[in-house]
């Protein structure tokens, strides 16, 4: 099973990102996907592997949060 995270691209050198997860910053692996600052990726086990729209990655941390509340 995959499990990916949405994060906010903050700034890009390279092939890594500095990337927001609600507050918290990672540095982020990003040559699988073309990411530029203000992008929405989705990330597993420290690599991008997906860009999406901010809907979308609202909606992902949403379900996140619904699902760590009734724990």
């Amino acid at each position: 099973m995959c499990l990916a995270i949405s994060g906010r691209v903050i700034k890009v050198e390279g092939s890594m990102a500095e990337v927001d997860f609600g507050g918290v910053g990672r540095q982020v692996n990003v040559s699988l996907v073309d990411a530029r600052p203000g992008d929405w990726v989705m990330v597993h086990a420290g690599f991008a592997i997906q860009t999406v729209d901010e809907d979308e990655a609202l909606e992902t941390l949403r379900l996140w949060e619904e699902l760590l509340s009734q724990t």
